[in-house]
Formats: structure tokens, sequence, C-alpha cells
């Protein structure tokens, strides 16, 4: 048995201005995801996203405070102790803070299967190291995460900002290539991703569709 408080796990500020506590890492979770979430300086508590990939049911529980839940087109105040389920994975879905100690825990899993490690508990893991400049653990997670997960395209894509954002443009190149081959819809970001300002200009870049 192990037991933790919310404000003792690890505190991850996100760029999008929420704060990851990751839960499942903590605990070593391998049945099902779980990670707890709580505001960041703009009030976000939860990033706007589906599950389309993943294809994750997912439910939220406001542990204190109020949040205001977007979905789809509607919205839905919680307070603490109220649940919200989301059966449907393709449904778009966030969440704003309405009082400062909001916090949210979300669970989610992949009905029939086996839980599977999501490839973003690596690069949100990675993501204040890339924004801080320190490119060589930045690499390092990112690595990690790649060991865990060989060929994520995701992780692949990471890897190619921290790489172009260290100055070592033909293995960013090289990286982004393979995570636009095993998922196109990274050409697109890669246009306007800030992270790859500097090597845009190369004609080895990939260009838009």
């Amino acid at each position: 048995m192990n037991i933790a408080h919310l404000d003792d796990l690890d505190r991850i500020e996100m760029p999008d201005g929420f704060v990851w506590r990751p839960v499942r890492k903590h605990f070593g979770i391998q049945a099902f995801g779980a990670n707890a979430y709580t505001p960041g300086a703009n009030g976000r508590v939860i990033e706007e996203h589906t599950e389309r990939i993943l294809l994750h049911q997912e439910i939220y529980l406001v542990l204190r405070g109020r949040v205001r839940f977007t979905v789809g087109d509607e919205e839905h105040e919680l307070g603490q102790g109220q649940l919200l389920f989301l059966r449907d994975p393709t449904l778009r879905r966030g969440a704003v803070a309405v009082s400062d100690d909001a916090a949210v825990l979300a669970i989610g899993g992949k009905p029939g299967e086996a839980h599977e490690i999501s490839a973003w508990e690596y690069t949100f893991a990675a993501s204040p190291d890339l924004r801080a400049g320190r490119y060589d653990e930045a690499r390092r997670l990112l690595r990690e995460g790649l060991e865990a997960k060989p060929g994520s395209p995701a992780i692949l894509y990471d890897l190619a900002c921290a790489e172009a954002l260290a100055g070592d443009t033909d293995k960013a190149l090289e990286l982004l290539a393979e995570a636009i081959a095993k998922n196109e819809s990274f050409r697109e970001y890669a246009q306007t991703d800030e992270d790859f300002a500097a090597i845009r200009d190369d004609p080895r870049f990939p260009s838009s569709l």
C-alpha cells in the first residue's frame, strides 16, 4: 500500500498553463491511467483535447474547488465530489478553474484492453526542461520514452523539437521525418511550431501538403 497527498506529487507546469500531477507514474500504476491537475497562471486545469488516438474513456473527479468543463459545445460547472464521465473518445474536452484551489483527478483507459502508458506522459515530463533550455535533460527523458514506446510519433516529434532547439539540424530533420512517416498530422504541426523556426528554411524541411 502507498499513500501520498496530491500536493506532494511532482508539480509540472505545462506550456498550455495547467499543472500536471503524475499520479500513475508516482505509484507505478499499470492497470489504468490516472493523473491529477491543478490550475496554472491562466486558470486552465485540463488542456483541450480528444481521445481519438488513444480511444480512452475518461472520468474526471473534482477533488476540491470548482471547475468549469467544456465538452463539445456544452459547459458544466462542477464542485468538490462531482464526477464527469466521457464515454465517447471523439468529444473535445477541457476545463478551467473557477476557484484558485481547484484540483481534478482524471482516470482513463481503453475498454477491453490492457492499459498502455501514453506517450504524452513522457513528452509532458520533458516539457519544463525543453522550455527552460535544458536540452540534454529533455533529450534524456524523451529517449527514455522511446525505449518504453519504440517508434512513438509524438515522442519522436518532441525529440526533433529538442534537437532543433539544441542546434542539431540534421538530427532534428531525421526525427521529424520519422515522426511524420508514422503520423502525417505532425507535418502540419511542424509548419507553425516555433521550436522549428531556426530550421524551417532548410530545403529538407517537410513542406505542408
